[in-house]
Parts: C-alpha cells; structure tokens; sequence
C-alpha cells in the first residue's frame, strides 16, 4: 500500500512525459506499420501470383515467405531505432538552442 502523499499518476507522469508521442513519432509508427502488414499480410495474400516470378531458381512468394518477411522486419526495427535515435538527438539540440525563459519581474 502507498502512503496517501504520493499519487501514482503523478509518477507515472515524470516516466512517460506528455510529449513522448508526439506527431512525428507517430507518422513514424504508422509508416513502419503499414510497411509490416503490407509485407507480411499483402504479399502473403498475392504468394501465388508472385509465384509466377523466379529468383535463384524459387518463386518469389517462397522468398518473400521464408527470408523476406524476417529481414524486413529486422529492417523496420533498426530504422525505428535509428530515426527515434535522430528525432531525441533534434529534440536535444533545440532545447540546448531555446533561451531559458526568465522569470517574470513585475508584480502586478
């Protein structure tokens, strides 16, 4: 049980700042996304027509089944990590830039 001094969502507050989700990181997720269901359920819906296509001797849809959908995925998880990396490194530069605000002199 908690002391009636500390409110929970007050804590939880301080770990996931408001901004954590802003606009940009969710483009970013809904791009990465889209780019995960069209590979793993759209080419998987189409295997057979991509059957049609050889590569090294298999059809496309083996390809795209078997290696394909993995290493796109281990490519959406990298760029996720490197544009998150890039978008914290901005965020860190423009408030290192952004005058701190001074305190309001007059008294009314």
């Amino acid at each position: 049980m908690q002391p009636p001094s500390q409110d929970p969502g007050q804590e939880q507050a301080h770990l996931f700042p408001p901004d954590l989700h802003d606009v940009r990181h969710l483009q970013l997720k809904a791009v990465l996304l889209l780019l995960w269901v069209l590979v793993s359920f759209v080419a998987m819906y189409f295997a057979r027509d991509l059957a049609s296509i050889v590569v090294a001797g298999w059809p496309l849809g083996y390809w795209i089944a078997a290696q394909g959908g993995v290493l796109v995925f281990i490519g959406i998880v990298v760029a996720y990590g490197w544009a998150m990396n890039r978008l914290e490194r901005l965020d860190a530069q423009a408030a290192a830039a952004a005058p701190a605000s001074p305190p309001s002199a007059g008294h009314g």
